[in-house]
């Protein structure tokens, strides 16, 4: 018997024999290492920025910016994301991360959870009340895909402080293996709104139901773009532009289409490419290597796309972190687990 299944099944036995203590279980995460600047990393100071602000960092433009979601069901991966961004950072004590956790959640529990991981972390926990989305969300493919917290990308520019200009938004199930300085770097040109790397070889119609394609008017949507897929886990957001143009309302207007006709059958993802597809910055490829999730069904194990790999994402079904615990993990969940801070119960300190 392997000595990870052995601990599986020593945790299960704890959990029979003590069911008052152990509900609700509590996942508990090692402390991470702490990371320091390069000498050439810029000085991030008080005049940095004429918005004033707790810690000049949370307003600064020099600083990174990094949103994503926090939630009990995937603080695992928020976890080992985290790592990944710092780990492989020339300028870690630049970053400052801002989490989004819906308004049910047990925010100071996910906070402390953060805090104890990574004690010298930035960062600033924002709740998002979903009961303005709710009403908006259509069900789809996959029940996971309809949570409201998966919208909360499309609400940043409203949750995060007026000072904070740009952003890089990451999904909890991926790691980074690159310097996001360089992806957060990405020039937007003069009127993009939004940089992710595309994929103009997928089947873009295939997003959509008969019913859009079919209407004389909704199909005339992309007739002037050349639009394309992307994946909305990773993206290079200017809030400042966001809310010039009022990009959320935009999107709600496409959730709302959706309730009176059925024109799309997944969840956050198609109103982003209804508004956005065709008009983004291209970013390269190597900076989402998604899918290694599988499909929104089965979750089957996937290779890596060909060509240089910064980001590794575990879009669809399949988790690393579960895939691991049931102990048939795929090949690529090994790149996954050296940033896995998660502290078994009969875990040994090293």
């Amino acid at each position: 018997m392997s000595q990870h299944l052995l601990l599986i099944l020593l945790s299960l036995l704890f959990i029979l024999l003590n069911p008052i203590s152990a509900s609700p279980f509590i996942q508990k995460f090692k402390e991470a290492p702490q990371f320091y600047n390069s000498a050439d990393c810029p000085i991030i100071d008080p005049g940095d920025d004429d918005v004033a602000a707790t810690k000049p960092i949370f307003c600064s433009r020099r600083a990174v910016h990094v949103a994503m979601t926090l939630d009990a069901a995937y603080i695992r991966g928020s976890v080992a994301a985290v790592l990944s961004v710092l780990q492989h950072s020339s300028c870690p004590e630049n970053i400052v991360f801002h989490f989004v956790a819906s308004a049910s959640a047990d925010a100071p529990s996910l906070r402390s959870t953060i805090s104890a991981s990574f004690p010298y972390l930035d960062f600033a926990v924002y709740v998002f009340n979903v009961s303005s989305v709710s009403r908006l969300i259509s069900s789809s493919i996959r029940s996971a895909l309809d949570c409201p917290l998966n919208y909360a990308r499309s609400y940043l520019a409203d949750l995060l402080p007026p000072c904070v200009r740009r952003v890089v938004y990451l999904d909890s199930d991926l790691i980074l293996v690159d310097d996001i300085a360089k992806l957060a770097a990405t020039d937007l040109g003069r009127d993009s709104v939004l940089a992710a790397p595309e994929y103009c070889n997928a089947n873009f119609t295939s997003y959509f139901t008969s019913a859009f394609w079919s209407n004389p008017t909704l199909s005339l949507t992309f007739a002037d773009r050349k639009a394309c897929y992307f994946n909305t886990g990773v993206m290079v957001i200017d809030l400042s532009r966001w809310r010039e143009g009022a990009y959320t309302a935009r999107i709600e207007e496409w959730m709302a289409m959706q309730k009176r006709i059925r024109i799309y059958q997944l969840g956050s993802l198609p109103p982003f490419l209804l508004v956005f597809a065709g008009l983004i910055k291209p970013v390269n490829h190597r900076w989402n290597q998604h899918g290694l999730g599988g499909d929104n069904f089965r979750g089957l194990c996937r290779d890596l796309h060909p060509g240089p790999v910064s980001l590794l994402h575990w879009s669809g079904k399949g988790k690393p972190w579960a895939r691991l615990d049931a102990g048939r993990p795929c090949p690529l969940d090994a790149l996954w687990s050296p940033y896995d801070l998660l502290q078994t119960p009969f875990a040994l300190d090293s």
